[in-house]
């Protein structure tokens, strides 16, 4: 009788959390975003505002939640562009948003 061990399971993606909200009065609950997509968006932060480890390393650092959804959206269409347009580009994204 052979004991071989069974399959395993593909690791679950690691989720970062995004402030959401719902469209209804005093109605709001966490957005979670995938850990290759939340870093896309960190990686412009980052240039934008500097290095924010609580924003990553969520552990014990009272981190409030990560960025809004609109922030989030700003930050990876900025990111499809030259490094040197990110500012201008977050700009142009955040005039306007209403998410």
């Amino acid at each position: 009788m052979s004991s071989t061990p069974p399959p395993s399971k593909p690791s679950e993606p690691r989720l970062f959390p995004i402030q959401a909200s719902v469209h209804h009065p005093g109605c709001r609950f966490q957005g979670l975003a995938p850990e290759a997509v939340y870093m896309a968006a960190y990686e412009v932060y980052v240039h934008l505002y500097g290095e924010q480890r609580a924003m990553i390393d969520l552990e014990g650092h009272g981190c409030s939640g990560g960025w809004g959804t609109g922030e989030m959206v700003a930050f990876l269409y900025a990111r499809a562009f030259p490094r040197e347009q990110w500012r201008a580009r977050v700009d142009e994204a955040f005039r306007g948003l209403n998410l």
